[in-house]
C-alpha cells in the first residue's frame, strides 16, 4: 500500500489483494470530499449502488459500525458492509458479499488489512486536500494579484482620459495645448485596448481557443506593422532591425506572430532607459525561423528567468506597471506554431528573447500552390 500514490492506484491495488487473500470482490464507497458518501462508486464507475444498499452504506458511514450479513445491524441483506476507519478522515464504506461468516483468525486478518487500506486512503485524501488548499492559495493570490493590476492598470489610462476630456472643456487652450491633450486621450485610450485585448487573449489561450490560420508572409511586412503600431512608443529608443537579407516567406499567423513581436517589444521599452537601442534580428536556417529581441535594461533576476512567461508574473524589481501577462501570451502563441520562446540576460546585461517558429522554405515550380503547403 504505501507504495500506491493517488486514491486509484490504493483502490485497485486493494481490490486485487482482497481477490487473491479472500476470494472475493470488494466495491469501495467513498466519501465526496465534503465529508458525505457519494451515492456512487468513485473509481469504480461501472457499479451502481442500489437503493437499499447505499442506505445502508450511509448509515455505515454515519455510525462507523460494520452492518449487513453476519453483522448485528441490517444482517437481511446479502452483503457487508464496513466502516474504513481512521483517526482523521474517514475514507467511506467496504462492501464485500461473504460466503460464509469469517472465522476469528481470518476476521483478525481482515480487521488489519481494513486497517492498513482505511489508511492508506486517508493519507491520499489528505494529499488530495493539501493540493486543493495549494491551488485554492494561489488561486487566492492570483486573484488579488490581477485584481490589484487591474485596478491599478485600468485606473491611470482612465484618470487621463478624464482629465485631459475636463481640462479641453473648461478652458480656453491654444490649438497647440489641445492637441497635446488629445494625443493623452489617444494614448490612454490606447493602452486601455491594450489591457482588453492582453486579457482576452489570455482568456483565449486558457480555454484552448487558438488555432493559428498559416500562410504564407513576408517577414518585413509583420514588422512593419509592429513598427507603425509602437511608432509612439519607440520615439524615444533606437529600434535596430537586421532581418536576413535573404530571409524566404515564412508560414505563420500573421496577426499572432505580429502581436508576439509587439509584445516583446513593449515589454523591452517598459524595462529599458530611453535613449538606449532594442535589436531585433531574424535569420532562417531553411526549417526554422529564429527571432532574437535584445535591450540594453538590467535584464532578468537569474532566478526569474523560468517565471517570465508565467502568467501575472512580474519581477521583484518592475517598477513599469502592467498585468504581467504580455510574455505569458508571447509563449502560448508561439507554442501554437509549435515553436518555442527561452529568456535570458546578456554577456554584457540586457535581457534577450530568443524565439524559434518552424517553417519550411517553400519549393516553388509550375505547378506549385502556396495554400497546399
Amino acid at each position: 500500500m504505501s507504495k500506491a500514490r493517488t486514491l486509484n492506484e490504493v483502490i485497485q491495488l486493494s481490490i486485487k489483494q482482497i481477490n487473491a487473500y479472500f476470494d472475493v470482490k470488494p466495491l469501495f464507497v467513498l466519501q465526496d470530499g465534503n465529508n458525505n458518501l457519494s451515492e456512487s462508486c468513485r473509481i469504480q464507475k461501472m457499479i451502481k449502488l442500489s437503493k437499499e444498499d447505499y442506505e445502508i452504506a450511509n448509515w455505515v458511514f454515519t455510525n462507523n459500525k460494520e452492518a449487513g450479513a453476519f453483522t448485528e445491524n441490517f444482517n437481511k441483506v446479502e452483503n457487508t458492509f464496513y466502516p474504513l476507519k481512521t483517526n482523521i478522515v474517514s475514507p467511506g464504506v467496504l462492501i464485500i458479499k461473504h460466503n460464509k461468516k469469517l472465522s476469528c483468525s481470518k476476521k483478525d486478518f481482515w480487521n488489519t488489512f481494513t486497517t492498513l487500506i482505511s489508511n492508506a486512503l486517508e493519507r491520499e485524501f489528505l494529499r488530495e486536500i493539501a493540493e486543493k488548499a495549494r491551488f485554492l492559495d494561489e488561486s487566492d493570490r492570483l486573484y488579488k494579484t490581477l485584481f490589484n493590476s487591474l485596478s491599478h492598470e485600468f485606473r491611470i489610462p482612465v484618470a487621463t482620459i478624464m482629465g485631459a476630456r475636463e481640462s479641453i472643456c473648461s478652458s480656453t487652450n491654444t490649438s497647440g495645448i489641445q492637441k497635446s491633450l488629445m494625443d493623452e486621450i489617444l494614448t490612454a485610450s490606447l493602452r486601455l485596448n491594450r489591457l482588453v485585448e492582453n486579457l482576452l487573449n489570455i482568456s483565449r489561450l486558457e480555454n484552448d481557443r487558438i488555432s493559428p490560420r498559416l500562410d504564407w508572409y513576408d517577414l518585413n511586412d509583420i514588422i512593419n506593422e509592429v513598427l507603425d503600431a509602437l511608432e509612439n512608443e519607440l520615439k524615444e529608443y533606437e529600434l535596430i532591425v537586421d532581418i536576413n537579407e535573404n530571409m524566404p516567406l515564412i508560414k505563420v499567423d500573421f496577426g499572432l506572430l505580429e502581436q508576439v513581436i509587439y509584445n516583446v517589444i513593449l515589454n523591452s521599452i517598459q524595462h529599458s532607459s530611453t535613449n538606449t537601442k532594442i535589436n531585433l534580428s531574424a535569420t532562417h536556417n531553411n526549417e526554422t525561423l529564429y527571432l532574437t529581441i535584445s535591450d540594453q535594461c538590467k535584464g532578468f533576476n537569474t532566478e526569474n528567468t523560468l517565471n517570465v512567461f508565467n502568467k501575472f508574473f512580474r519581477d521583484s524589481g518592475n517598477v513599469s506597471g502592467g498585468l504581467g501577462l504580455g510574455l505569458s501570451i508571447v509563449k502560448g502563441f508561439i507554442e501554437a506554431h509549435k515553436g518555442k520562446v527561452n529568456a535570458k540576460n546578456g554577456e554584457s546585461g540586457g535581457a534577450i528573447i530568443e524565439i524559434s517558429i518552424p517553417s519550411k522554405i517553400p519549393i516553388f515550380n509550375d505547378k506549385y500552390d502556396l495554400s497546399n503547403e
